[in-house]
């Protein structure tokens, strides 16, 4: 039996997922929308190529975070600029931009090259409970 390798521009019939983050732990949404990112739930699955749905991640804001990490996990971001280094703790990051959370937690799970990047383009995170995105008819996804 041959090794099924998937061509970039076979990738045409790509799903739509909605995933609801509210009360959900941080890491099982992020592994949950990674996967599906990656395309790791198809029986045609190839690592280096963009085999994945498009994810749409709901009530980013509402999502937990298990023990003490609301207040000591904390983000950091620079500019390039000396002394320019900006340190916030969880609860500043949610009242701040809550899409950050979850889009941070799922760029650490998929590849830090270009693939990642066009991984995460099928990324959709919204910190309410309304998307735009009813046209393509998306698929509830529940996290085990």
């Amino acid at each position: 039996m041959k090794t099924f390798s998937a061509k970039a521009q076979e990738q045409t019939n790509r799903q739509w997922y909605v995933i609801d983050a509210k009360d959900q732990i941080l890491g099982d949404v992020a592994v949950a929308a990674a996967n599906l990112l990656r395309g790791k739930t198809k029986p045609t699955f190839t690592p280096h190529v963009d085999t994945g749905d498009f994810v749409v991640v709901l009530n980013a804001a509402e999502v937990r975070l298990s023990g003490k990490k609301e207040q000591q996990k904390i983000y950091t971001s620079k500019a390039g600029y000396i002394g320019n280094q900006k340190i916030e703790n969880v609860e500043r990051v949610r009242a701040r931009r809550p899409e950050l959370l979850i889009e941070r937690a799922v760029k650490g799970m998929v590849p830090h090259n270009r693939l990642g990047r066009s991984v995460m383009g099928k990324l959709k995170i919204y910190s309410g409970s309304e998307h735009p995105h009813e046209a393509q008819n998306p698929k509830p996804f529940a996290i085990a």
